[in-house]
């Protein structure tokens, strides 16, 4: 029962963020459903994992469309109760670790806005290389917890499928650079990507405020030495650009290359050797900080970073996490289904297959209206979800002795040192409910609003018997 203590201690932070205190109970109630329920059928799992009375499935629904819930506020309250609540944020120079990426989403709907056709760049065989769905951005934040680390989800929005003006120009590095910045974010940061977003508009964009970006760069990227200007001056701008240098040439010479045991998270016993130089990139027209790595099993590998004063070994360190991302995609996909909404627009027009985007500027104010209402209860359900997974983690990386106690099953193998999963935390969670709604006896306005909903007659879902 003590674990749900604390869980309410953090979801009791969210009241600034909706207007009525109806709305935040609601609120309440889905992060509990998202923490607890065992299967990922959308908003009637939610129903069956706490044991509602039919009639809250409709609630629910309104719930996720009304603008009671401003996702903006709550995103930036989840923020600051992350940086408040986890003791344990991965630094860097003074700097927090931040990680972006993208993940896809494939959406059958016909009548979904934003669903159109993506492509998928991917080695496994499982994946198709194209699939219908809604392409979306994340931002996490590093935590270490134990001996291990959580890429603690901030924020997603859907970045593509619908096309307001055929003047939009905005890409989707120019959208990320807006989610990181949406997030109110106050300390300095490095921004961990993939090669996607090693371009000028991210990295100016981190710049600006103050932050950098950490990245790869592919393997036809070209720098420029700094230029040898000596002797008279000459009519005319300076020179900015010396000799030209293509980044994989850095790996012929060997020589010139350090062996060191690898820092990369993880890796134990790995001997690797890179090579640090300081070269112009031209998309910024200044100095930036590239790092050639031979790995013995990973390959080679370039990687570049816009602040100086960061230590090759640690560039090399700190793209070895990036990976922690792509771990919480998979719980927040595979345990906690943030992104299996199904909310269809019945008045929307039948989208054809292998659809490009959704083009509304010749539509009716109405119908665009409709539409951004559908989309703003995607970007509710998802961002709910995302607390709901970071409820998880903080959980697991501040009270793991608690969780254990609570889990209540059995695992084959129990590393040491090592913070229980998202989905051990959420049996805990499932476990410990019905004590904690009978045993509460502050009466907090949660459990009084929750035990009022639920169908105790009902074989399925939760059943409050003592």
């Amino acid at each position: 029962m003590q674990i749900w203590f604390h869980w309410w201690s953090v979801v009791r932070e969210f009241r600034p963020a909706c207007s009525r205190t109806r709305s935040f109970l609601w609120l309440a109630v889905s992060l509990a459903g998202l923490c607890i329920r065992s299967d990922l059928a959308g908003v009637t799992s939610l129903v069956r994992a706490l044991g509602l009375k039919p009639y809250c499935h409709d609630r629910l629904l309104d719930f996720f469309h009304s603008p009671a819930i401003d996702v903006d506020k709550l995103t930036q309250l989840w923020v600051r109760l992350v940086f408040r609540f986890f003791p344990d944020l991965a630094q860097v120079n003074g700097r927090v670790v931040l990680l972006a990426d993208g993940i896809k989403i494939p959406k059958s709907g016909r009548k979904m806005p934003g669903v159109k056709l993506l492509h998928q760049e991917s080695d496994s065989n499982t994946k198709p290389p194209f699939i219908m769905g809604h392409s979306c951005q994340a931002v996490s934040v590093v935590v270490n917890a134990g001996k291990s680390a959580f890429a603690v989800p901030l924020a997603a929005r859907i970045h593509e499928g619908l096309i307001f003006s055929n003047r939009w120009k905005r890409k989707l590095t120019d959208k990320m650079v807006s989610l990181v910045q949406m997030t109110g974010i106050t300390l300095p940061f490095y921004l961990v990507a993939d090669a996607y977003y090693a371009c000028q508009v991210v990295a100016l964009g981190l710049i600006e405020a103050g932050n950098h970006l950490l990245t790869r760069v592919r393997n036809n990227a070209v720098a420029y030495f700094t230029a040898n200007v000596v002797g008279h001056k000459k009519v005319g701008r300076p020179k900015l650009y010396g000799k030209k240098i293509k980044l994989k040439s850095l790996f012929k010479d060997t020589s010139k290359m350090t062996e060191i045991m690898s820092p990369v998270y993880g890796e134990t016993n790995v001997t690797i050797r890179y090579l640090q130089i300081d070269l112009i990139w031209k998309p910024l027209r200044r100095l930036v900080r590239f790092v050639a790595v031979d790995h013995p099993v990973r390959g080679k590998c370039l990687l570049m970073s816009t602040d100086l004063a960061l230590a090759a070994l640690d560039i090399i360190a700190l793209y070895g996490i990036r990976f922690k991302i792509e771990v919480s995609f998979k719980s927040a996909l595979r345990v906690l289904g943030v992104y299996g909404y199904h909310f269809w627009m019945a008045s929307m027009k039948r989208i054809s297959r292998h659809s490009r985007g959704q083009y509304l500027h010749r539509e009716s104010e109405k119908y665009r209206q409709d539409v951004c209402r559908k989309f703003a209860a995607y970007h509710r359900y998802i961002q709910i979800g995302l607390i709901a997974q970071g409820l998880l983690q903080f959980l697991s990386s501040v009270f793991p002795a608690l969780v254990w106690k609570s889990f209540g099953s059995w695992l084959r193998t129990i590393r040491p040192g090592i913070p229980p999963s998202e989905m051990v935390t959420a049996m805990a969670l499932r476990s410990s409910l019905p004590e904690f709604l009978l045993g509460n006896k502050n009466n907090s306005a949660f459990t009084i609003f929750i035990t009022e909903r639920i169908d105790v007659g009902r074989a399925e879902g939760l059943r409050l018997t003592g």
